[in-house]
């Protein structure tokens, strides 16, 4: 398992969720991973352990609503391992949960914009910077299928999504000259932590209720019955960040189990004469 043998990556919002599936997919593979979170407790607990398994991680504590830390990350990642190839822009949070359109205040606005899309433009603006002056590289961006089909609840999150993947069509363009890749991931029925942070003590039995009943509703329109995992995310991230997909930019990758392509289609056991009962 060698596949990024001689690579340096970061991955942001690394030490939970789909960021940790991908960190920890990324060093199996031979990378020298920084781990870029605002949680110190999960980012170093996980670098302590993937080091241990006798990876290359380091965890590097960095909030991406802030420009001038995403700037000393990438210069940071670049100092510690010699340079830097892939670059993962995975760092987010959601809206808070609210009965509906009318519900919304949108004082949530700015932070989710700030975290979700102003880190992901910033974390592409730097690492493509770095990696013009250095013979190229991979930047792989986290949507979601929120950004792709339209839905109700959780507007905010679902407009910096939506933001994200023209953003990357727009980048890939402009850094083709410099052999760097901009593409997108968008994942869909992935279980993590990330809708639960938006709930407070108060909303936090109606969110589990309201989380269950959409999973149910997603496993319904899914066409593929598996789960999701934040494993299955890590290998989509892979593939965008070796050779294997050195012609493949300003793409947008589902990870959904097929649910953008369509609902499922419940057909009717068909007569012994082959019509529909």
């Amino acid at each position: 398992m060698s596949e990024l043998a001689g690579k340096v990556a970061i991955v942001t919002g690394g030490a939970s969720g789909i960021g940790r599936g991908i960190a920890t997919r990324f060093a199996a593979e031979g990378a020298d991973v920084v781990i870029a979170d605002v949680r110190d407790d999960l980012g170093e607990a996980l670098a302590a352990e993937l080091n241990s398994a006798g990876w290359s991680t380091v965890y590097h504590r960095t909030d991406v609503a802030d420009q001038a830390q995403v700037a000393e990350l990438v210069t940071a990642a670049a100092a510690t391992f010699g340079g830097l190839d892939i670059m993962v822009n995975n760092a987010g949070i959601s809206s808070p949960l609210k009965k509906g359109l009318f519900d919304e205040d949108l004082d949530e606005f700015d932070r989710v914009m700030r975290v979700n899309l102003l880190g992901v433009m910033a974390g592409t603006r730097d690492a493509g910077r770095y990696m013009s002056e250095h013979g190229g590289g991979s930047i792989i961006n986290l949507g979601s299928i929120g950004g792709i089909q339209a839905g109700g609840g959780v507007s905010s999150y679902r407009a910096s999504k939506a933001a994200i993947i023209h953003f990357t069509k727009c980048a890939a363009i402009e850094l083709a000259h410099y052999e760097v890749r901009v593409n997108c991931l968008a994942p869909g029925n992935i279980p993590t932590p990330i809708l639960a942070s938006s709930a407070t003590d108060e909303d936090r039995e109606r969110l589990e209720r309201f989380e269950a009943r959409i999973r149910a509703q997603m496993r319904d329109d899914r066409p593929l019955k598996r789960e999701g995992t934040a494993e299955d995310v890590a290998e989509a991230a892979l593939y965008l960040a070796t050779d294997r997909s050195r012609y493949v930019t300003g793409t947008v990758l589902p990870v959904d189990g097929g649910t953008v392509a369509g609902k499922v289609i419940v057909r009717k056991p068909a007569t012994t004469d082959g019509t529909a009962r």
